[in-house]
């Protein structure tokens, strides 16, 4: 299967005039690039504080409208702010708890950030009393920006009404609070991340090079694209809003981008200097695998793009960091590289000679899979199908206190609340009510309480259950302002639990006879869901047009491309069915320590889809890049697979391990989101580079033979006139 036919020479193409450039002009690049480093780095400094925190809001939603009108006619809103009290003589209606609670709540009204308070002391709301009777809730509204509450008023708040001992003791819980220490551990993840990758990286890749002087440039080159991804972000941050969480994508994807790109750079380099002196050498690598680099970054930027398409700041801020990072890791490897390859190319040279092609093992492993490509690739696929099966029963929830460490301040107190309040006060839905009077107001009030999941309702026509008017108004509570009013539905914790997302559906189905806007956090997350379902077909349509286009310009094939997206979409849903099995059932939880949800918030797998499918394709386009050159070389459409393999996987199996190991570190945090993104992609990468790219690749271009790059003519010709290729 083997040709003795020799290399095709590049054409005098734009990358092998560029690859000439970086060697004649070596020493300057390499000045320029380390004055870039440094004035990257300066800026990437204060990238971390440029950043800010999210919510879960749609713009122009029904529950961000409803919030707004709330806040402009009666200065009130979801209340993001809480304080568990626990009674010293274990009675919250004893006098003595009762004068300090009532003072307590005073004293939070009085806090200058804070607008509403609701306290059990003031009104009796039996939702804000424990079940057993020791503790209370205090809850207040802190309106605002979130990153200005949750960064600066929030400790100072935590700060004030911490307390332990005396007649109550006072924790400090709430979901802007939970948010905040989320942030927080996510932060001290990145940092500890960082002090784990660098070095385990330059281990790594002494190992893979057998020369250190080769792992040092990588590195390198890591930590410059690293540099310029921050710098760029900071950038983008002084325009936009870009959530705190970006910078983890930022870390984990730039070093393992650009040693991925940089272990393609300098085996080519390797290759090349076997044949040429090391200005040609440099010149050709640059043609042919920096080509591919660029093919492949473009690829990856594609794929995270298009969360640019999404009406909310927390995934915009990946599409930001997903266009960054690949940017910055592809000037490092076809500039930055090159130029270091041009003076210290000697040092990263192997030490013993290769083996021929048709000796490796991947060489082998092809071969012998496309001996039998049926019944390879038959087991392969029955695997995949296997481990991709718990993805099946996949259900989507929304995120609580479970993402964080069970020591987490906030995570305890929602604990407590949860397991000793009935009924979810600080998770109401607040109905703006427009048009109304008493007595509709009643009757609507009172159908609204029949509806499963709605422990009570409030308004300013009385407290009402199961249809029934159980207390009158709390004086003060609700206010008028002309015909208009409002209402707080108190869901179960069974219902926050178990579907709040129907339960917000049935509540907006209740018949009113005046208008309404149904707010508050179980509204901002259906409307959030629901946004994000309903861009998800355009998301992933353009995923595929997108990466199917650069494949086209690539190959000038329509069969490798949808086989692509066909090997793409199988390891997805090995990475998600692992997701599943692990973080919804909850196997592993007691290694990895984590508390399973039973559910996912549906943000994260599309993040985790774009991420993972533009680097499935980014696999893909080395390989195939590798076997494309080896079949226009030969002809041969079998043996040009063998060899184009064995020349790309094993690089492509470093990489994998590299990128793995970038993102297993995550998996060691503390926040759920970042161990299941960095388990998550680790697990999506090896099967990627191993099973899917070593077994089922060859199986199905052995079974399509030639057909692998047929086009039809139209197609063809347009190919012919503006396909990306160095001629």
């Amino acid at each position: 299967m083997t040709s003795t036919a020799p290399p095709l020479a590049p054409p005098d193409g734009t990358m092998l005039r560029l690859g000439r450039i970086m060697y004649r002009r070596r020493r300057s690049v390499l000045v320029a690039s380390l004055l870039a480093f440094v004035a990257a780095a300066f800026t990437a400094a204060g990238a971390m504080d440029a950043l800010v925190l999210s919510r879960f809001e749609v713009p122009g939603s029904e529950s961000v409208s409803a919030g707004e009108r709330l806040h402009e006619d009666f200065d009130t809103g979801s209340a993001n702010f809480l304080l568990l009290v626990t009674a010293a003589d274990g009675d919250v209606d004893s006098a003595a708890s009762a004068a300090a609670g009532a003072a307590l709540a005073a004293e939070l009204a009085a806090a200058d950030e804070v607008v509403r308070v609701d306290s059990y002391w003031d009104g009796g709301d039996p939702a804000l009393r424990g079940e057993d009777g020791s503790q209370a809730l205090v809850t207040a509204y802190v309106p605002g920006e979130v990153t200005r509450i949750r960064e600066e008023v929030l400790p100072e708040l935590k700060a004030a009404f911490t307390r332990d001992g005396g007649t109550l003791a006072v924790a400090v819980g709430g979901s802007d609070e939970l948010f905040r220490e989320a942030a927080q551990i996510a932060r001290r993840d990145f940092l500890l991340a960082e002090a784990i990758v660098i070095p385990g990286l330059l281990i790594l890749l002494v190992a893979i090079y057998r020369r250190p002087a080769a792992a040092f440039l990588t590195v390198g080159v890591g930590l410059f694209a690293l540099a310029v991804s921050l710098a760029a972000i900071r950038f983008v941050a002084a325009q936009v809003e870009v959530s705190t969480f970006a910078a983890n994508l930022v870390l984990v994807m730039s070093m393992g981008l650009a040693v991925d790109y940089c272990l393609f750079i300098v085996n080519r380099f390797r290759e090349e200097s076997a044949r040429h002196d090391r200005a040609e050498a440099v010149a050709r690598t640059v043609a042919s695998a920096g080509r591919t680099v660029v093919f492949s970054a473009v690829t990856v930027a594609a794929s995270l793009s298009v969360l640019l398409l999404m009406p909310f700041p927390f995934l915009r801020s990946f599409g930001y960091a997903g266009i960054a990072v690949p940017l910055a890791a592809v000037l490092g490897a076809v500039v930055v590289l090159p130029a270091a390859l041009a003076v210290w190319g000697g040092r990263v040279l192997r030490r013993r000679p290769v083996r021929p092609v048709g000796e490796g093992r991947w060489h082998r492993l092809a071969t012998a899979v496309m001996r039998r490509p049926v019944l390879w690739g038959s087991a392969a696929l029955v695997l995949v199908l296997v481990l991709a099966s718990p993805l099946l029963g996949v259900r989507f929830g929304v995120p609580d206190e479970r993402t964080l460490p069970e020591d987490a301040p906030s995570r305890v107190v929602t604990d407590q609340v949860t397991a000793n309040f009935a009924a979810e006060q600080t998770d109401a839905l607040l109905v703006h009510a427009a048009g109304a009077d008493q007595a509709s107001l009643a009757a609507y009030a009172a159908n609204l309480s029949e509806v499963d999941g709605i422990a009570q309702v409030d308004s300013a026509a009385g407290r009402f259950a199961d249809g029934a008017l159980v207390a009158p108004a709390e004086p003060g509570r609700f206010a008028w302002s002309g015909a208009d009013t409002w209402l707080s539905a108190v869901p179960t914790t069974e219902a926050m639990r178990d579907d709040p997302y129907a339960m917000v559906g049935e509540v907006r189905a209740v018949e009113a006879p005046f208008a309404v806007s149904v707010g508050g956090y179980p509204a901002s997350l259906a409307d959030f869901r629901d946004a994000l379902l309903d861009r998800l077909p355009l998301l992933l349509g353009l995923i595929v047009l997108i990466t199917f286009a650069v494949l086209f310009l690539m190959t000038g094939s329509v069969v490798a491309p949808i086989k692509a997206t066909v090997l793409n979409g199988l390891s997805l849903a090995v990475m998600f069915g692992a997701l599943v099995w692990i973080f919804q059932e909850g196997n592993l939880s007691g290694v990895i320590g984590f508390t399973p949800q039973g559910s996912f918030e549906p943000s994260i797998p599309i993040l985790m889809f774009c991420i993972a499918y533009g680097l499935s394709m980014d696999y893909e386009v080395f390989m195939l890049a590798r076997i494309k050159e080896e079949y226009d070389r030969t002809g041969d459409p079998t043996g040009s697979v063998a060899v184009g393999l064995q020349r790309s996987a094993p690089l492509v199996t470093a990489a994998a391990l590299v990128l793995a190991f970038t993102f297993a570190v995550y998996a060691t945090g503390d926040v759920v989101f970042l161990q299941m993104l960095g388990l998550g992609m680790a697990l999506a990468v090896v099967v990627d580079a191993t099973v899917i790219r070593g077994v089922l690749l060859p199986a199905v271009m052995r079974l399509t033979g030639r057909a692998n790059w047929w086009a039809p003519g139209p197609l063809r010709r347009l190919h012919e006139r503006i396909g990306l290729r160095e001629d």
